[in-house]
């Protein structure tokens, strides 16, 4: 597919940032930003974020290790296909909130554990392994941190101007769309890579 580092990157940013808008993770930020100041909010989501992210880039790194790059572009094709469903669907706040851990005082360590968990297995974590799975581990990496932390900031900033969330299901829509979009590109470049193969 010939992407760049810098390519890469602004990728894997967009990605994130829609794949974190209205999900449940947003929510908490929202929430959280009611009760702490919002810097530190933003700080503690950017740490974890940096945390899980390296998890995720180390995760899809070792898979690119073992996976022709054909079948990791149909893969990722369906994932991203799952994950317009995903958002789609919609993702529910639960109890993510109350992680903020029994006997934590510091804001700081409150959010950042939050998150930490909150992202564990979730759709931006996901994703990130998926991204990192046929793109340069290093960009993906800062790439897609900033896209969540970029999400996460709007929400916050628009929540307090506005007093309320973004309209949900017509982003949630938006959302899906794109994934299926970007997810059906992979698709059809992994069939194309296989079909130029097996046909030479």
């Amino acid at each position: 597919m010939g992407v760049t580092g810098v390519e890469a990157f602004w990728l894997s940013l967009f990605i994130v940032f829609l794949a974190e808008l209205g999900d449940k993770t947003q929510l908490v930020a929202l929430l959280l930003a009611t009760r702490y100041r919002a810097g530190v909010v933003l700080l503690a989501i950017f740490v974890a974020t940096l945390a899980v992210h390296a998890l995720s880039v180390a995760l899809g790194g070792a898979t690119s290790r073992f996976l022709p790059q054909a079948w990791i572009y149909l893969l990722s094709g369906l994932a991203f296909v799952g994950f317009g469903w995903w958002t789609w669907r919609g993702d529910t706040l639960e109890d993510e909130a109350d992680y903020s851990s029994r006997g934590l005082r510091s804001p700081f360590l409150i959010v950042f554990v939050t998150f930490f968990l909150a992202e564990l297995g979730d759709k931006t974590m996901l994703s990130t392994v998926t991204l990192a799975a046929s793109q340069e581990m290093l960009p993906v990496w800062v790439g897609s941190t900033l896209g969540m932390v970029l999400s996460d900031a709007l929400a916050i900033g628009v929540g307090r101007m506005l007093g309320k969330q973004l309209p949900e299901r017509a982003i949630k829509i938006g959302a899906a769309l794109i994934f299926v979009v970007f997810g059906f590109y992979y698709l059809q470049s992994g069939g194309l890579e296989l079909w130029h193969r097996y046909h030479k």
